[in-house]
């Protein structure tokens, strides 16, 4: 399996904030979208960076409110692990729990393509299971 075809199954839209933006913002495009990361890009394909809820929340630990008008570039995590969609899914999965990271930009072609958190993974697997699961009591059935 590979992650083209997790991102086939839940889709390719990404959610991107620009490094200016404040954290404040930032937390209004979590919140909308329902998301726990967003992607740092300043023209909406490149990938400067990965700002995720744990980073606000260490940020407002650490500097106070004042962190919530810094700009998202401050608090993101630059050193960006990302994945290609001809990745193995079992391999991404083991990276992003040995480096304890929940979200994945996927890239094409130098471009951000998608993005995979550790629950679409997780989603995907059990979903493959079930379906496994059902063909084998159909086959037992008949």
């Amino acid at each position: 399996m590979r992650i083209a075809d997790v991102v086939k199954r839940k889709g390719d839209a990404v959610v991107t904030v620009r490094p200016d933006a404040t954290v404040t913002e930032l937390l209004a495009l979590l919140a909308e979208h329902r998301i726990g990361a967003v992607v740092v890009s300043g023209d909406g394909s490149s990938v400067q960076g990965i700002v995720s809820e744990r980073d606000v929340v260490r940020h407002l630990h650490s500097d106070g409110a004042g962190a919530l008008e810094a700009p998202v570039e401050q608090i993101m995590t630059a050193d960006v692990h990302t994945c290609r969609p001809d990745d193995s899914l079992e391999d991404l999965a083991t990276r992003m729990t040995e480096r304890r990271i929940r979200h994945v930009p996927v890239v094409v072609d130098g471009a951000l393509g998608a993005i995979v958190s550790i629950g679409d993974i997780v989603k995907f697997r059990i979903d493959t299971l079930q379906a496994e699961r059902d063909q084998l009591r159909d086959y037992i059935q008949q």
